[in-house]
C-alpha cells in the first residue's frame, strides 16, 4: 500500500494503489484535529486477478492505449461518528457525493463492474418486458439470468463490492472495513449495505435489492425501465427501504416512467409525492421526492440535477447547493419512519408502450 500526500493523483498509472490519508490518521480517533478523510483508489484487477474485460459490451479493464479502466474508490471520514453502513455507488465515481456521504458518517465505495451493456443489449424493438431486468440482475449478481451476455461472478457488482471491502479489511485500511463482512468473511453483511446510483445505476440498484435484502436503496433520477416488469416482483428488501428523488422536467418523469416504477415498487404505501422545494424535512416521511427547481428548462440538466455535481442546483444568492438536506434525508432517514399511504395516481400511465 502506498501512502500519498496528494489527493486524486493519477499515480495509479504506475502504482497499483493510492491511499490518501494523513500518516497519523490511522491511529487518530474520530474528531481528532489530526485525522484526515481516507480516500483509497485501487484497480479491481489488483484486488481480484479473476476480473476480465467484456469487449462485446464495451467493458474493459484497460483502455486501448493501456490506461486503467477499472479504478475503484473507497472513502471514510474518521472525524464523524460512524453509522455502521457502507454505500455502494453504482455509477461513475462522484467525489462531491462521497464528500457528503462520509460527512454523514457513512463509508462509501465505488466499484467497477460490467454495466456498459445498456447500449448494447436488449436493443430489439419491441424489447421483451423481462430483458433489461434480467440483464441488470446478471450484471449485479453474476446469476445467469440473461442470454444476451454471460457475465461471470467476479465481474458482477456484488462480488466486486465484497472483494473490495475484504481487501480494505485485509490491508487494515483505516475505517474498520471488516465490520461490513459476514461472520466468516465470505460475503458482505448486506444488512449493513446501502446500494445507490443515478439513472442507469439507480435502476440496477433497485433491481439488485429485489434479489438481495439490503439496508437501503437510494435511487437518484430513477429507477426507470420503461415497460419492464421486474419492479412488481416480490422484494427481498422491504419496500419502505427504497428512496427516490427526481426532477419534474426529467424525461423519466414527463413520460411517466418514474411514477409507474415508484408505484410498482409500492412506494405510495409510505407517503405522497413530495416537492422538496415546498416542504421541509422530513418531507412527510415519504419515499418519493421531486423538485421543480430552475434548470433553465433543460431536461438533460434536470436529469443530473438531483445528485451533487456540476448540474446540481445552487441558490442564486448564497451560491450553496439547495438540496443538501434532501441528500442527507435519502441516505440517513430512519427507514421505519414512514408517511401515510396514498392511492395510485390515476394520472400516471401504468401501461407503458413497448419500446
Amino acid at each position: 500500500m502506498t501512502l500519498a500526500p496528494l489527493a486524486h493523483s493519477w499515480l495509479l498509472l504506475s502504482l497499483a494503489v493510492c491511499l490518501t490519508v494523513s500518516p497519523a490518521s490511522a491511529e487518530d480517533p474520530p474528531g481528532s484535529a489530526n485525522a484526515t478523510r481516507v480516500e483509497v483508489e485501487v484497480r479491481a484487477s489488483e484486488v481480484d486477478p479473476r476480473v476480465k474485460s467484456y469487449p462485446e459490451i464495451g467493458y474493459l479493464v484497460e483502455t486501448p492505449d493501456g490506461k486503467p479502466a477499472d479504478v475503484e474508490h473507497a472513502w471514510f471520514d474518521p472525524n464523524v461518528p460512524e453509522r455502521g453502513r457502507v454505500v455502494i455507488w453504482l455509477m461513475g465515481h462522484n467525489p462531491a457525493l462521497f464528500e457528503r456521504l462520509t460527512s454523514y458518517g457513512l463509508h462509501a465505495i465505488h466499484v467497477q463492474y460490467a454495466r456498459q451493456w445498456f447500449s448494447k443489449c436488449c436493443q430489439e424493438r419491441p424489447v421483451g418486458p423481462e430483458c433489461r431486468g434480467n440483464m441488470r440482475l446478471e450484471a449485479s449478481t453474476g446469476i445467469d439470468a440473461s442470454d444476451e451476455v454471460a457475465i461471470a461472478k467476479p465481474d458482477a457488482m456484488n462480488e466486486r463490492a465484497f472483494r473490495l471491502v475484504k481487501w480494505l479489511a485485509d490491508q487494515k485500511t483505516p475505517g474498520n472495513w471488516g465490520q461490513f463482512l459476514n461472520s466468516d468473511s465470505t460475503d458482505l453483511d448486506w444488512d449493513k449495505v446501502i446500494v445507490a446510483g443515478a439513472s442507469h445505476g439507480s435502476t440496477t440498484a433497485a433491481r439488485f435489492a429485489k434479489q438481495q435484502k439490503v439496508a437501503r436503496v437510494v435511487a437518484l433520477c430513477g429507477p426507470r425501465d420503461q415497460h419492464q416488469t421486474w419492479q412488481a416482483l416480490p422484494s427481498a428488501t422491504p419496500a419502505n427501504r427504497y428512496f427516490a428523488f427526481s426532477h419534474v422536467l426529467d424525461q423519466g418523469w414527463t413520460e411517466d416512467h418514474y411514477c409507474r416504477s415508484w408505484e410498482m415498487l409500492g412506494l405510495n404505501e409510505f407517503g405522497p409525492i413530495v416537492n422538496v422545494d415546498q416542504v421541509a424535512p422530513p418531507y412527510k416521511n415519504t419515499r418519493r421526492l421531486i423538485t421543480d427547481a430552475d434548470v433553465g428548462g433543460n431536461p438533460g440538466r434536470a436529469h443530473g440535477s438531483v445528485q451533487p455535481g456540476r448540474s446540481a442546483i445552487k441558490d442564486k444568492k448564497s451560491g450553496e447547493l439547495i438540496h443538501e438536506s434532501v441528500w442527507k434525508y435519502l441516505f440517513t432517514h430512519d427507514v421505519d419512519r414512514v408517511g401515510d399511504a396514498v392511492p395510485l395516481d390515476p394520472n400516471c400511465d401504468h401501461e407503458q408502450a413497448q419500446q
